[in-house]
């Protein structure tokens, strides 16, 4: 049961990682100061998907499901398998990729004009 509730809190963190990666940076319009863990994400997100690290979150939640007898999650990782094919298909990964793209651009945008 425990390692259930590991898995699950990694889901669930990994996704408010995302929102937060596409819409943290209209947060800072509001709270400046968390431009900083905005870029931090940001970093992140480019890094993991320009060298195809593994994200800490998906080892974690991976993990917490083997040891809790279900099904781990497949080698493509956390997005190929809650978000790509179920959100939106699997041929549109590069348009859902420039959209969010131009979400933190438009906010980062935003928030230098907002500055002045």
């Amino acid at each position: 049961m425990m390692y259930r509730l590991i898995a699950d809190a990694a889901m669930v963190v990994h996704f408010a990682f995302l929102v937060y990666m596409a819409v943290g940076g209209y947060v800072a319009w509001r709270w400046r100061r968390t431009i900083w863990a905005h870029l931090a994400v940001v970093t992140w997100g480019v890094i993991s998907l320009t060298t195809g690290v593994e994200c800490p979150l998906t080892v974690v939640e991976d993990w917490g499901r083997r040891s809790a007898g279900l099904q781990g999650l497949p080698p493509t990782g956390f997005i190929d398998h809650y978000i790509e094919g179920v959100i939106y298909p699997e041929e549109y990964a590069n348009l859902a990729r420039l959209g969010v793209a131009i979400l933190v651009l438009f906010s980062y945008v935003g928030y230098v004009l907002r500055r002045q």
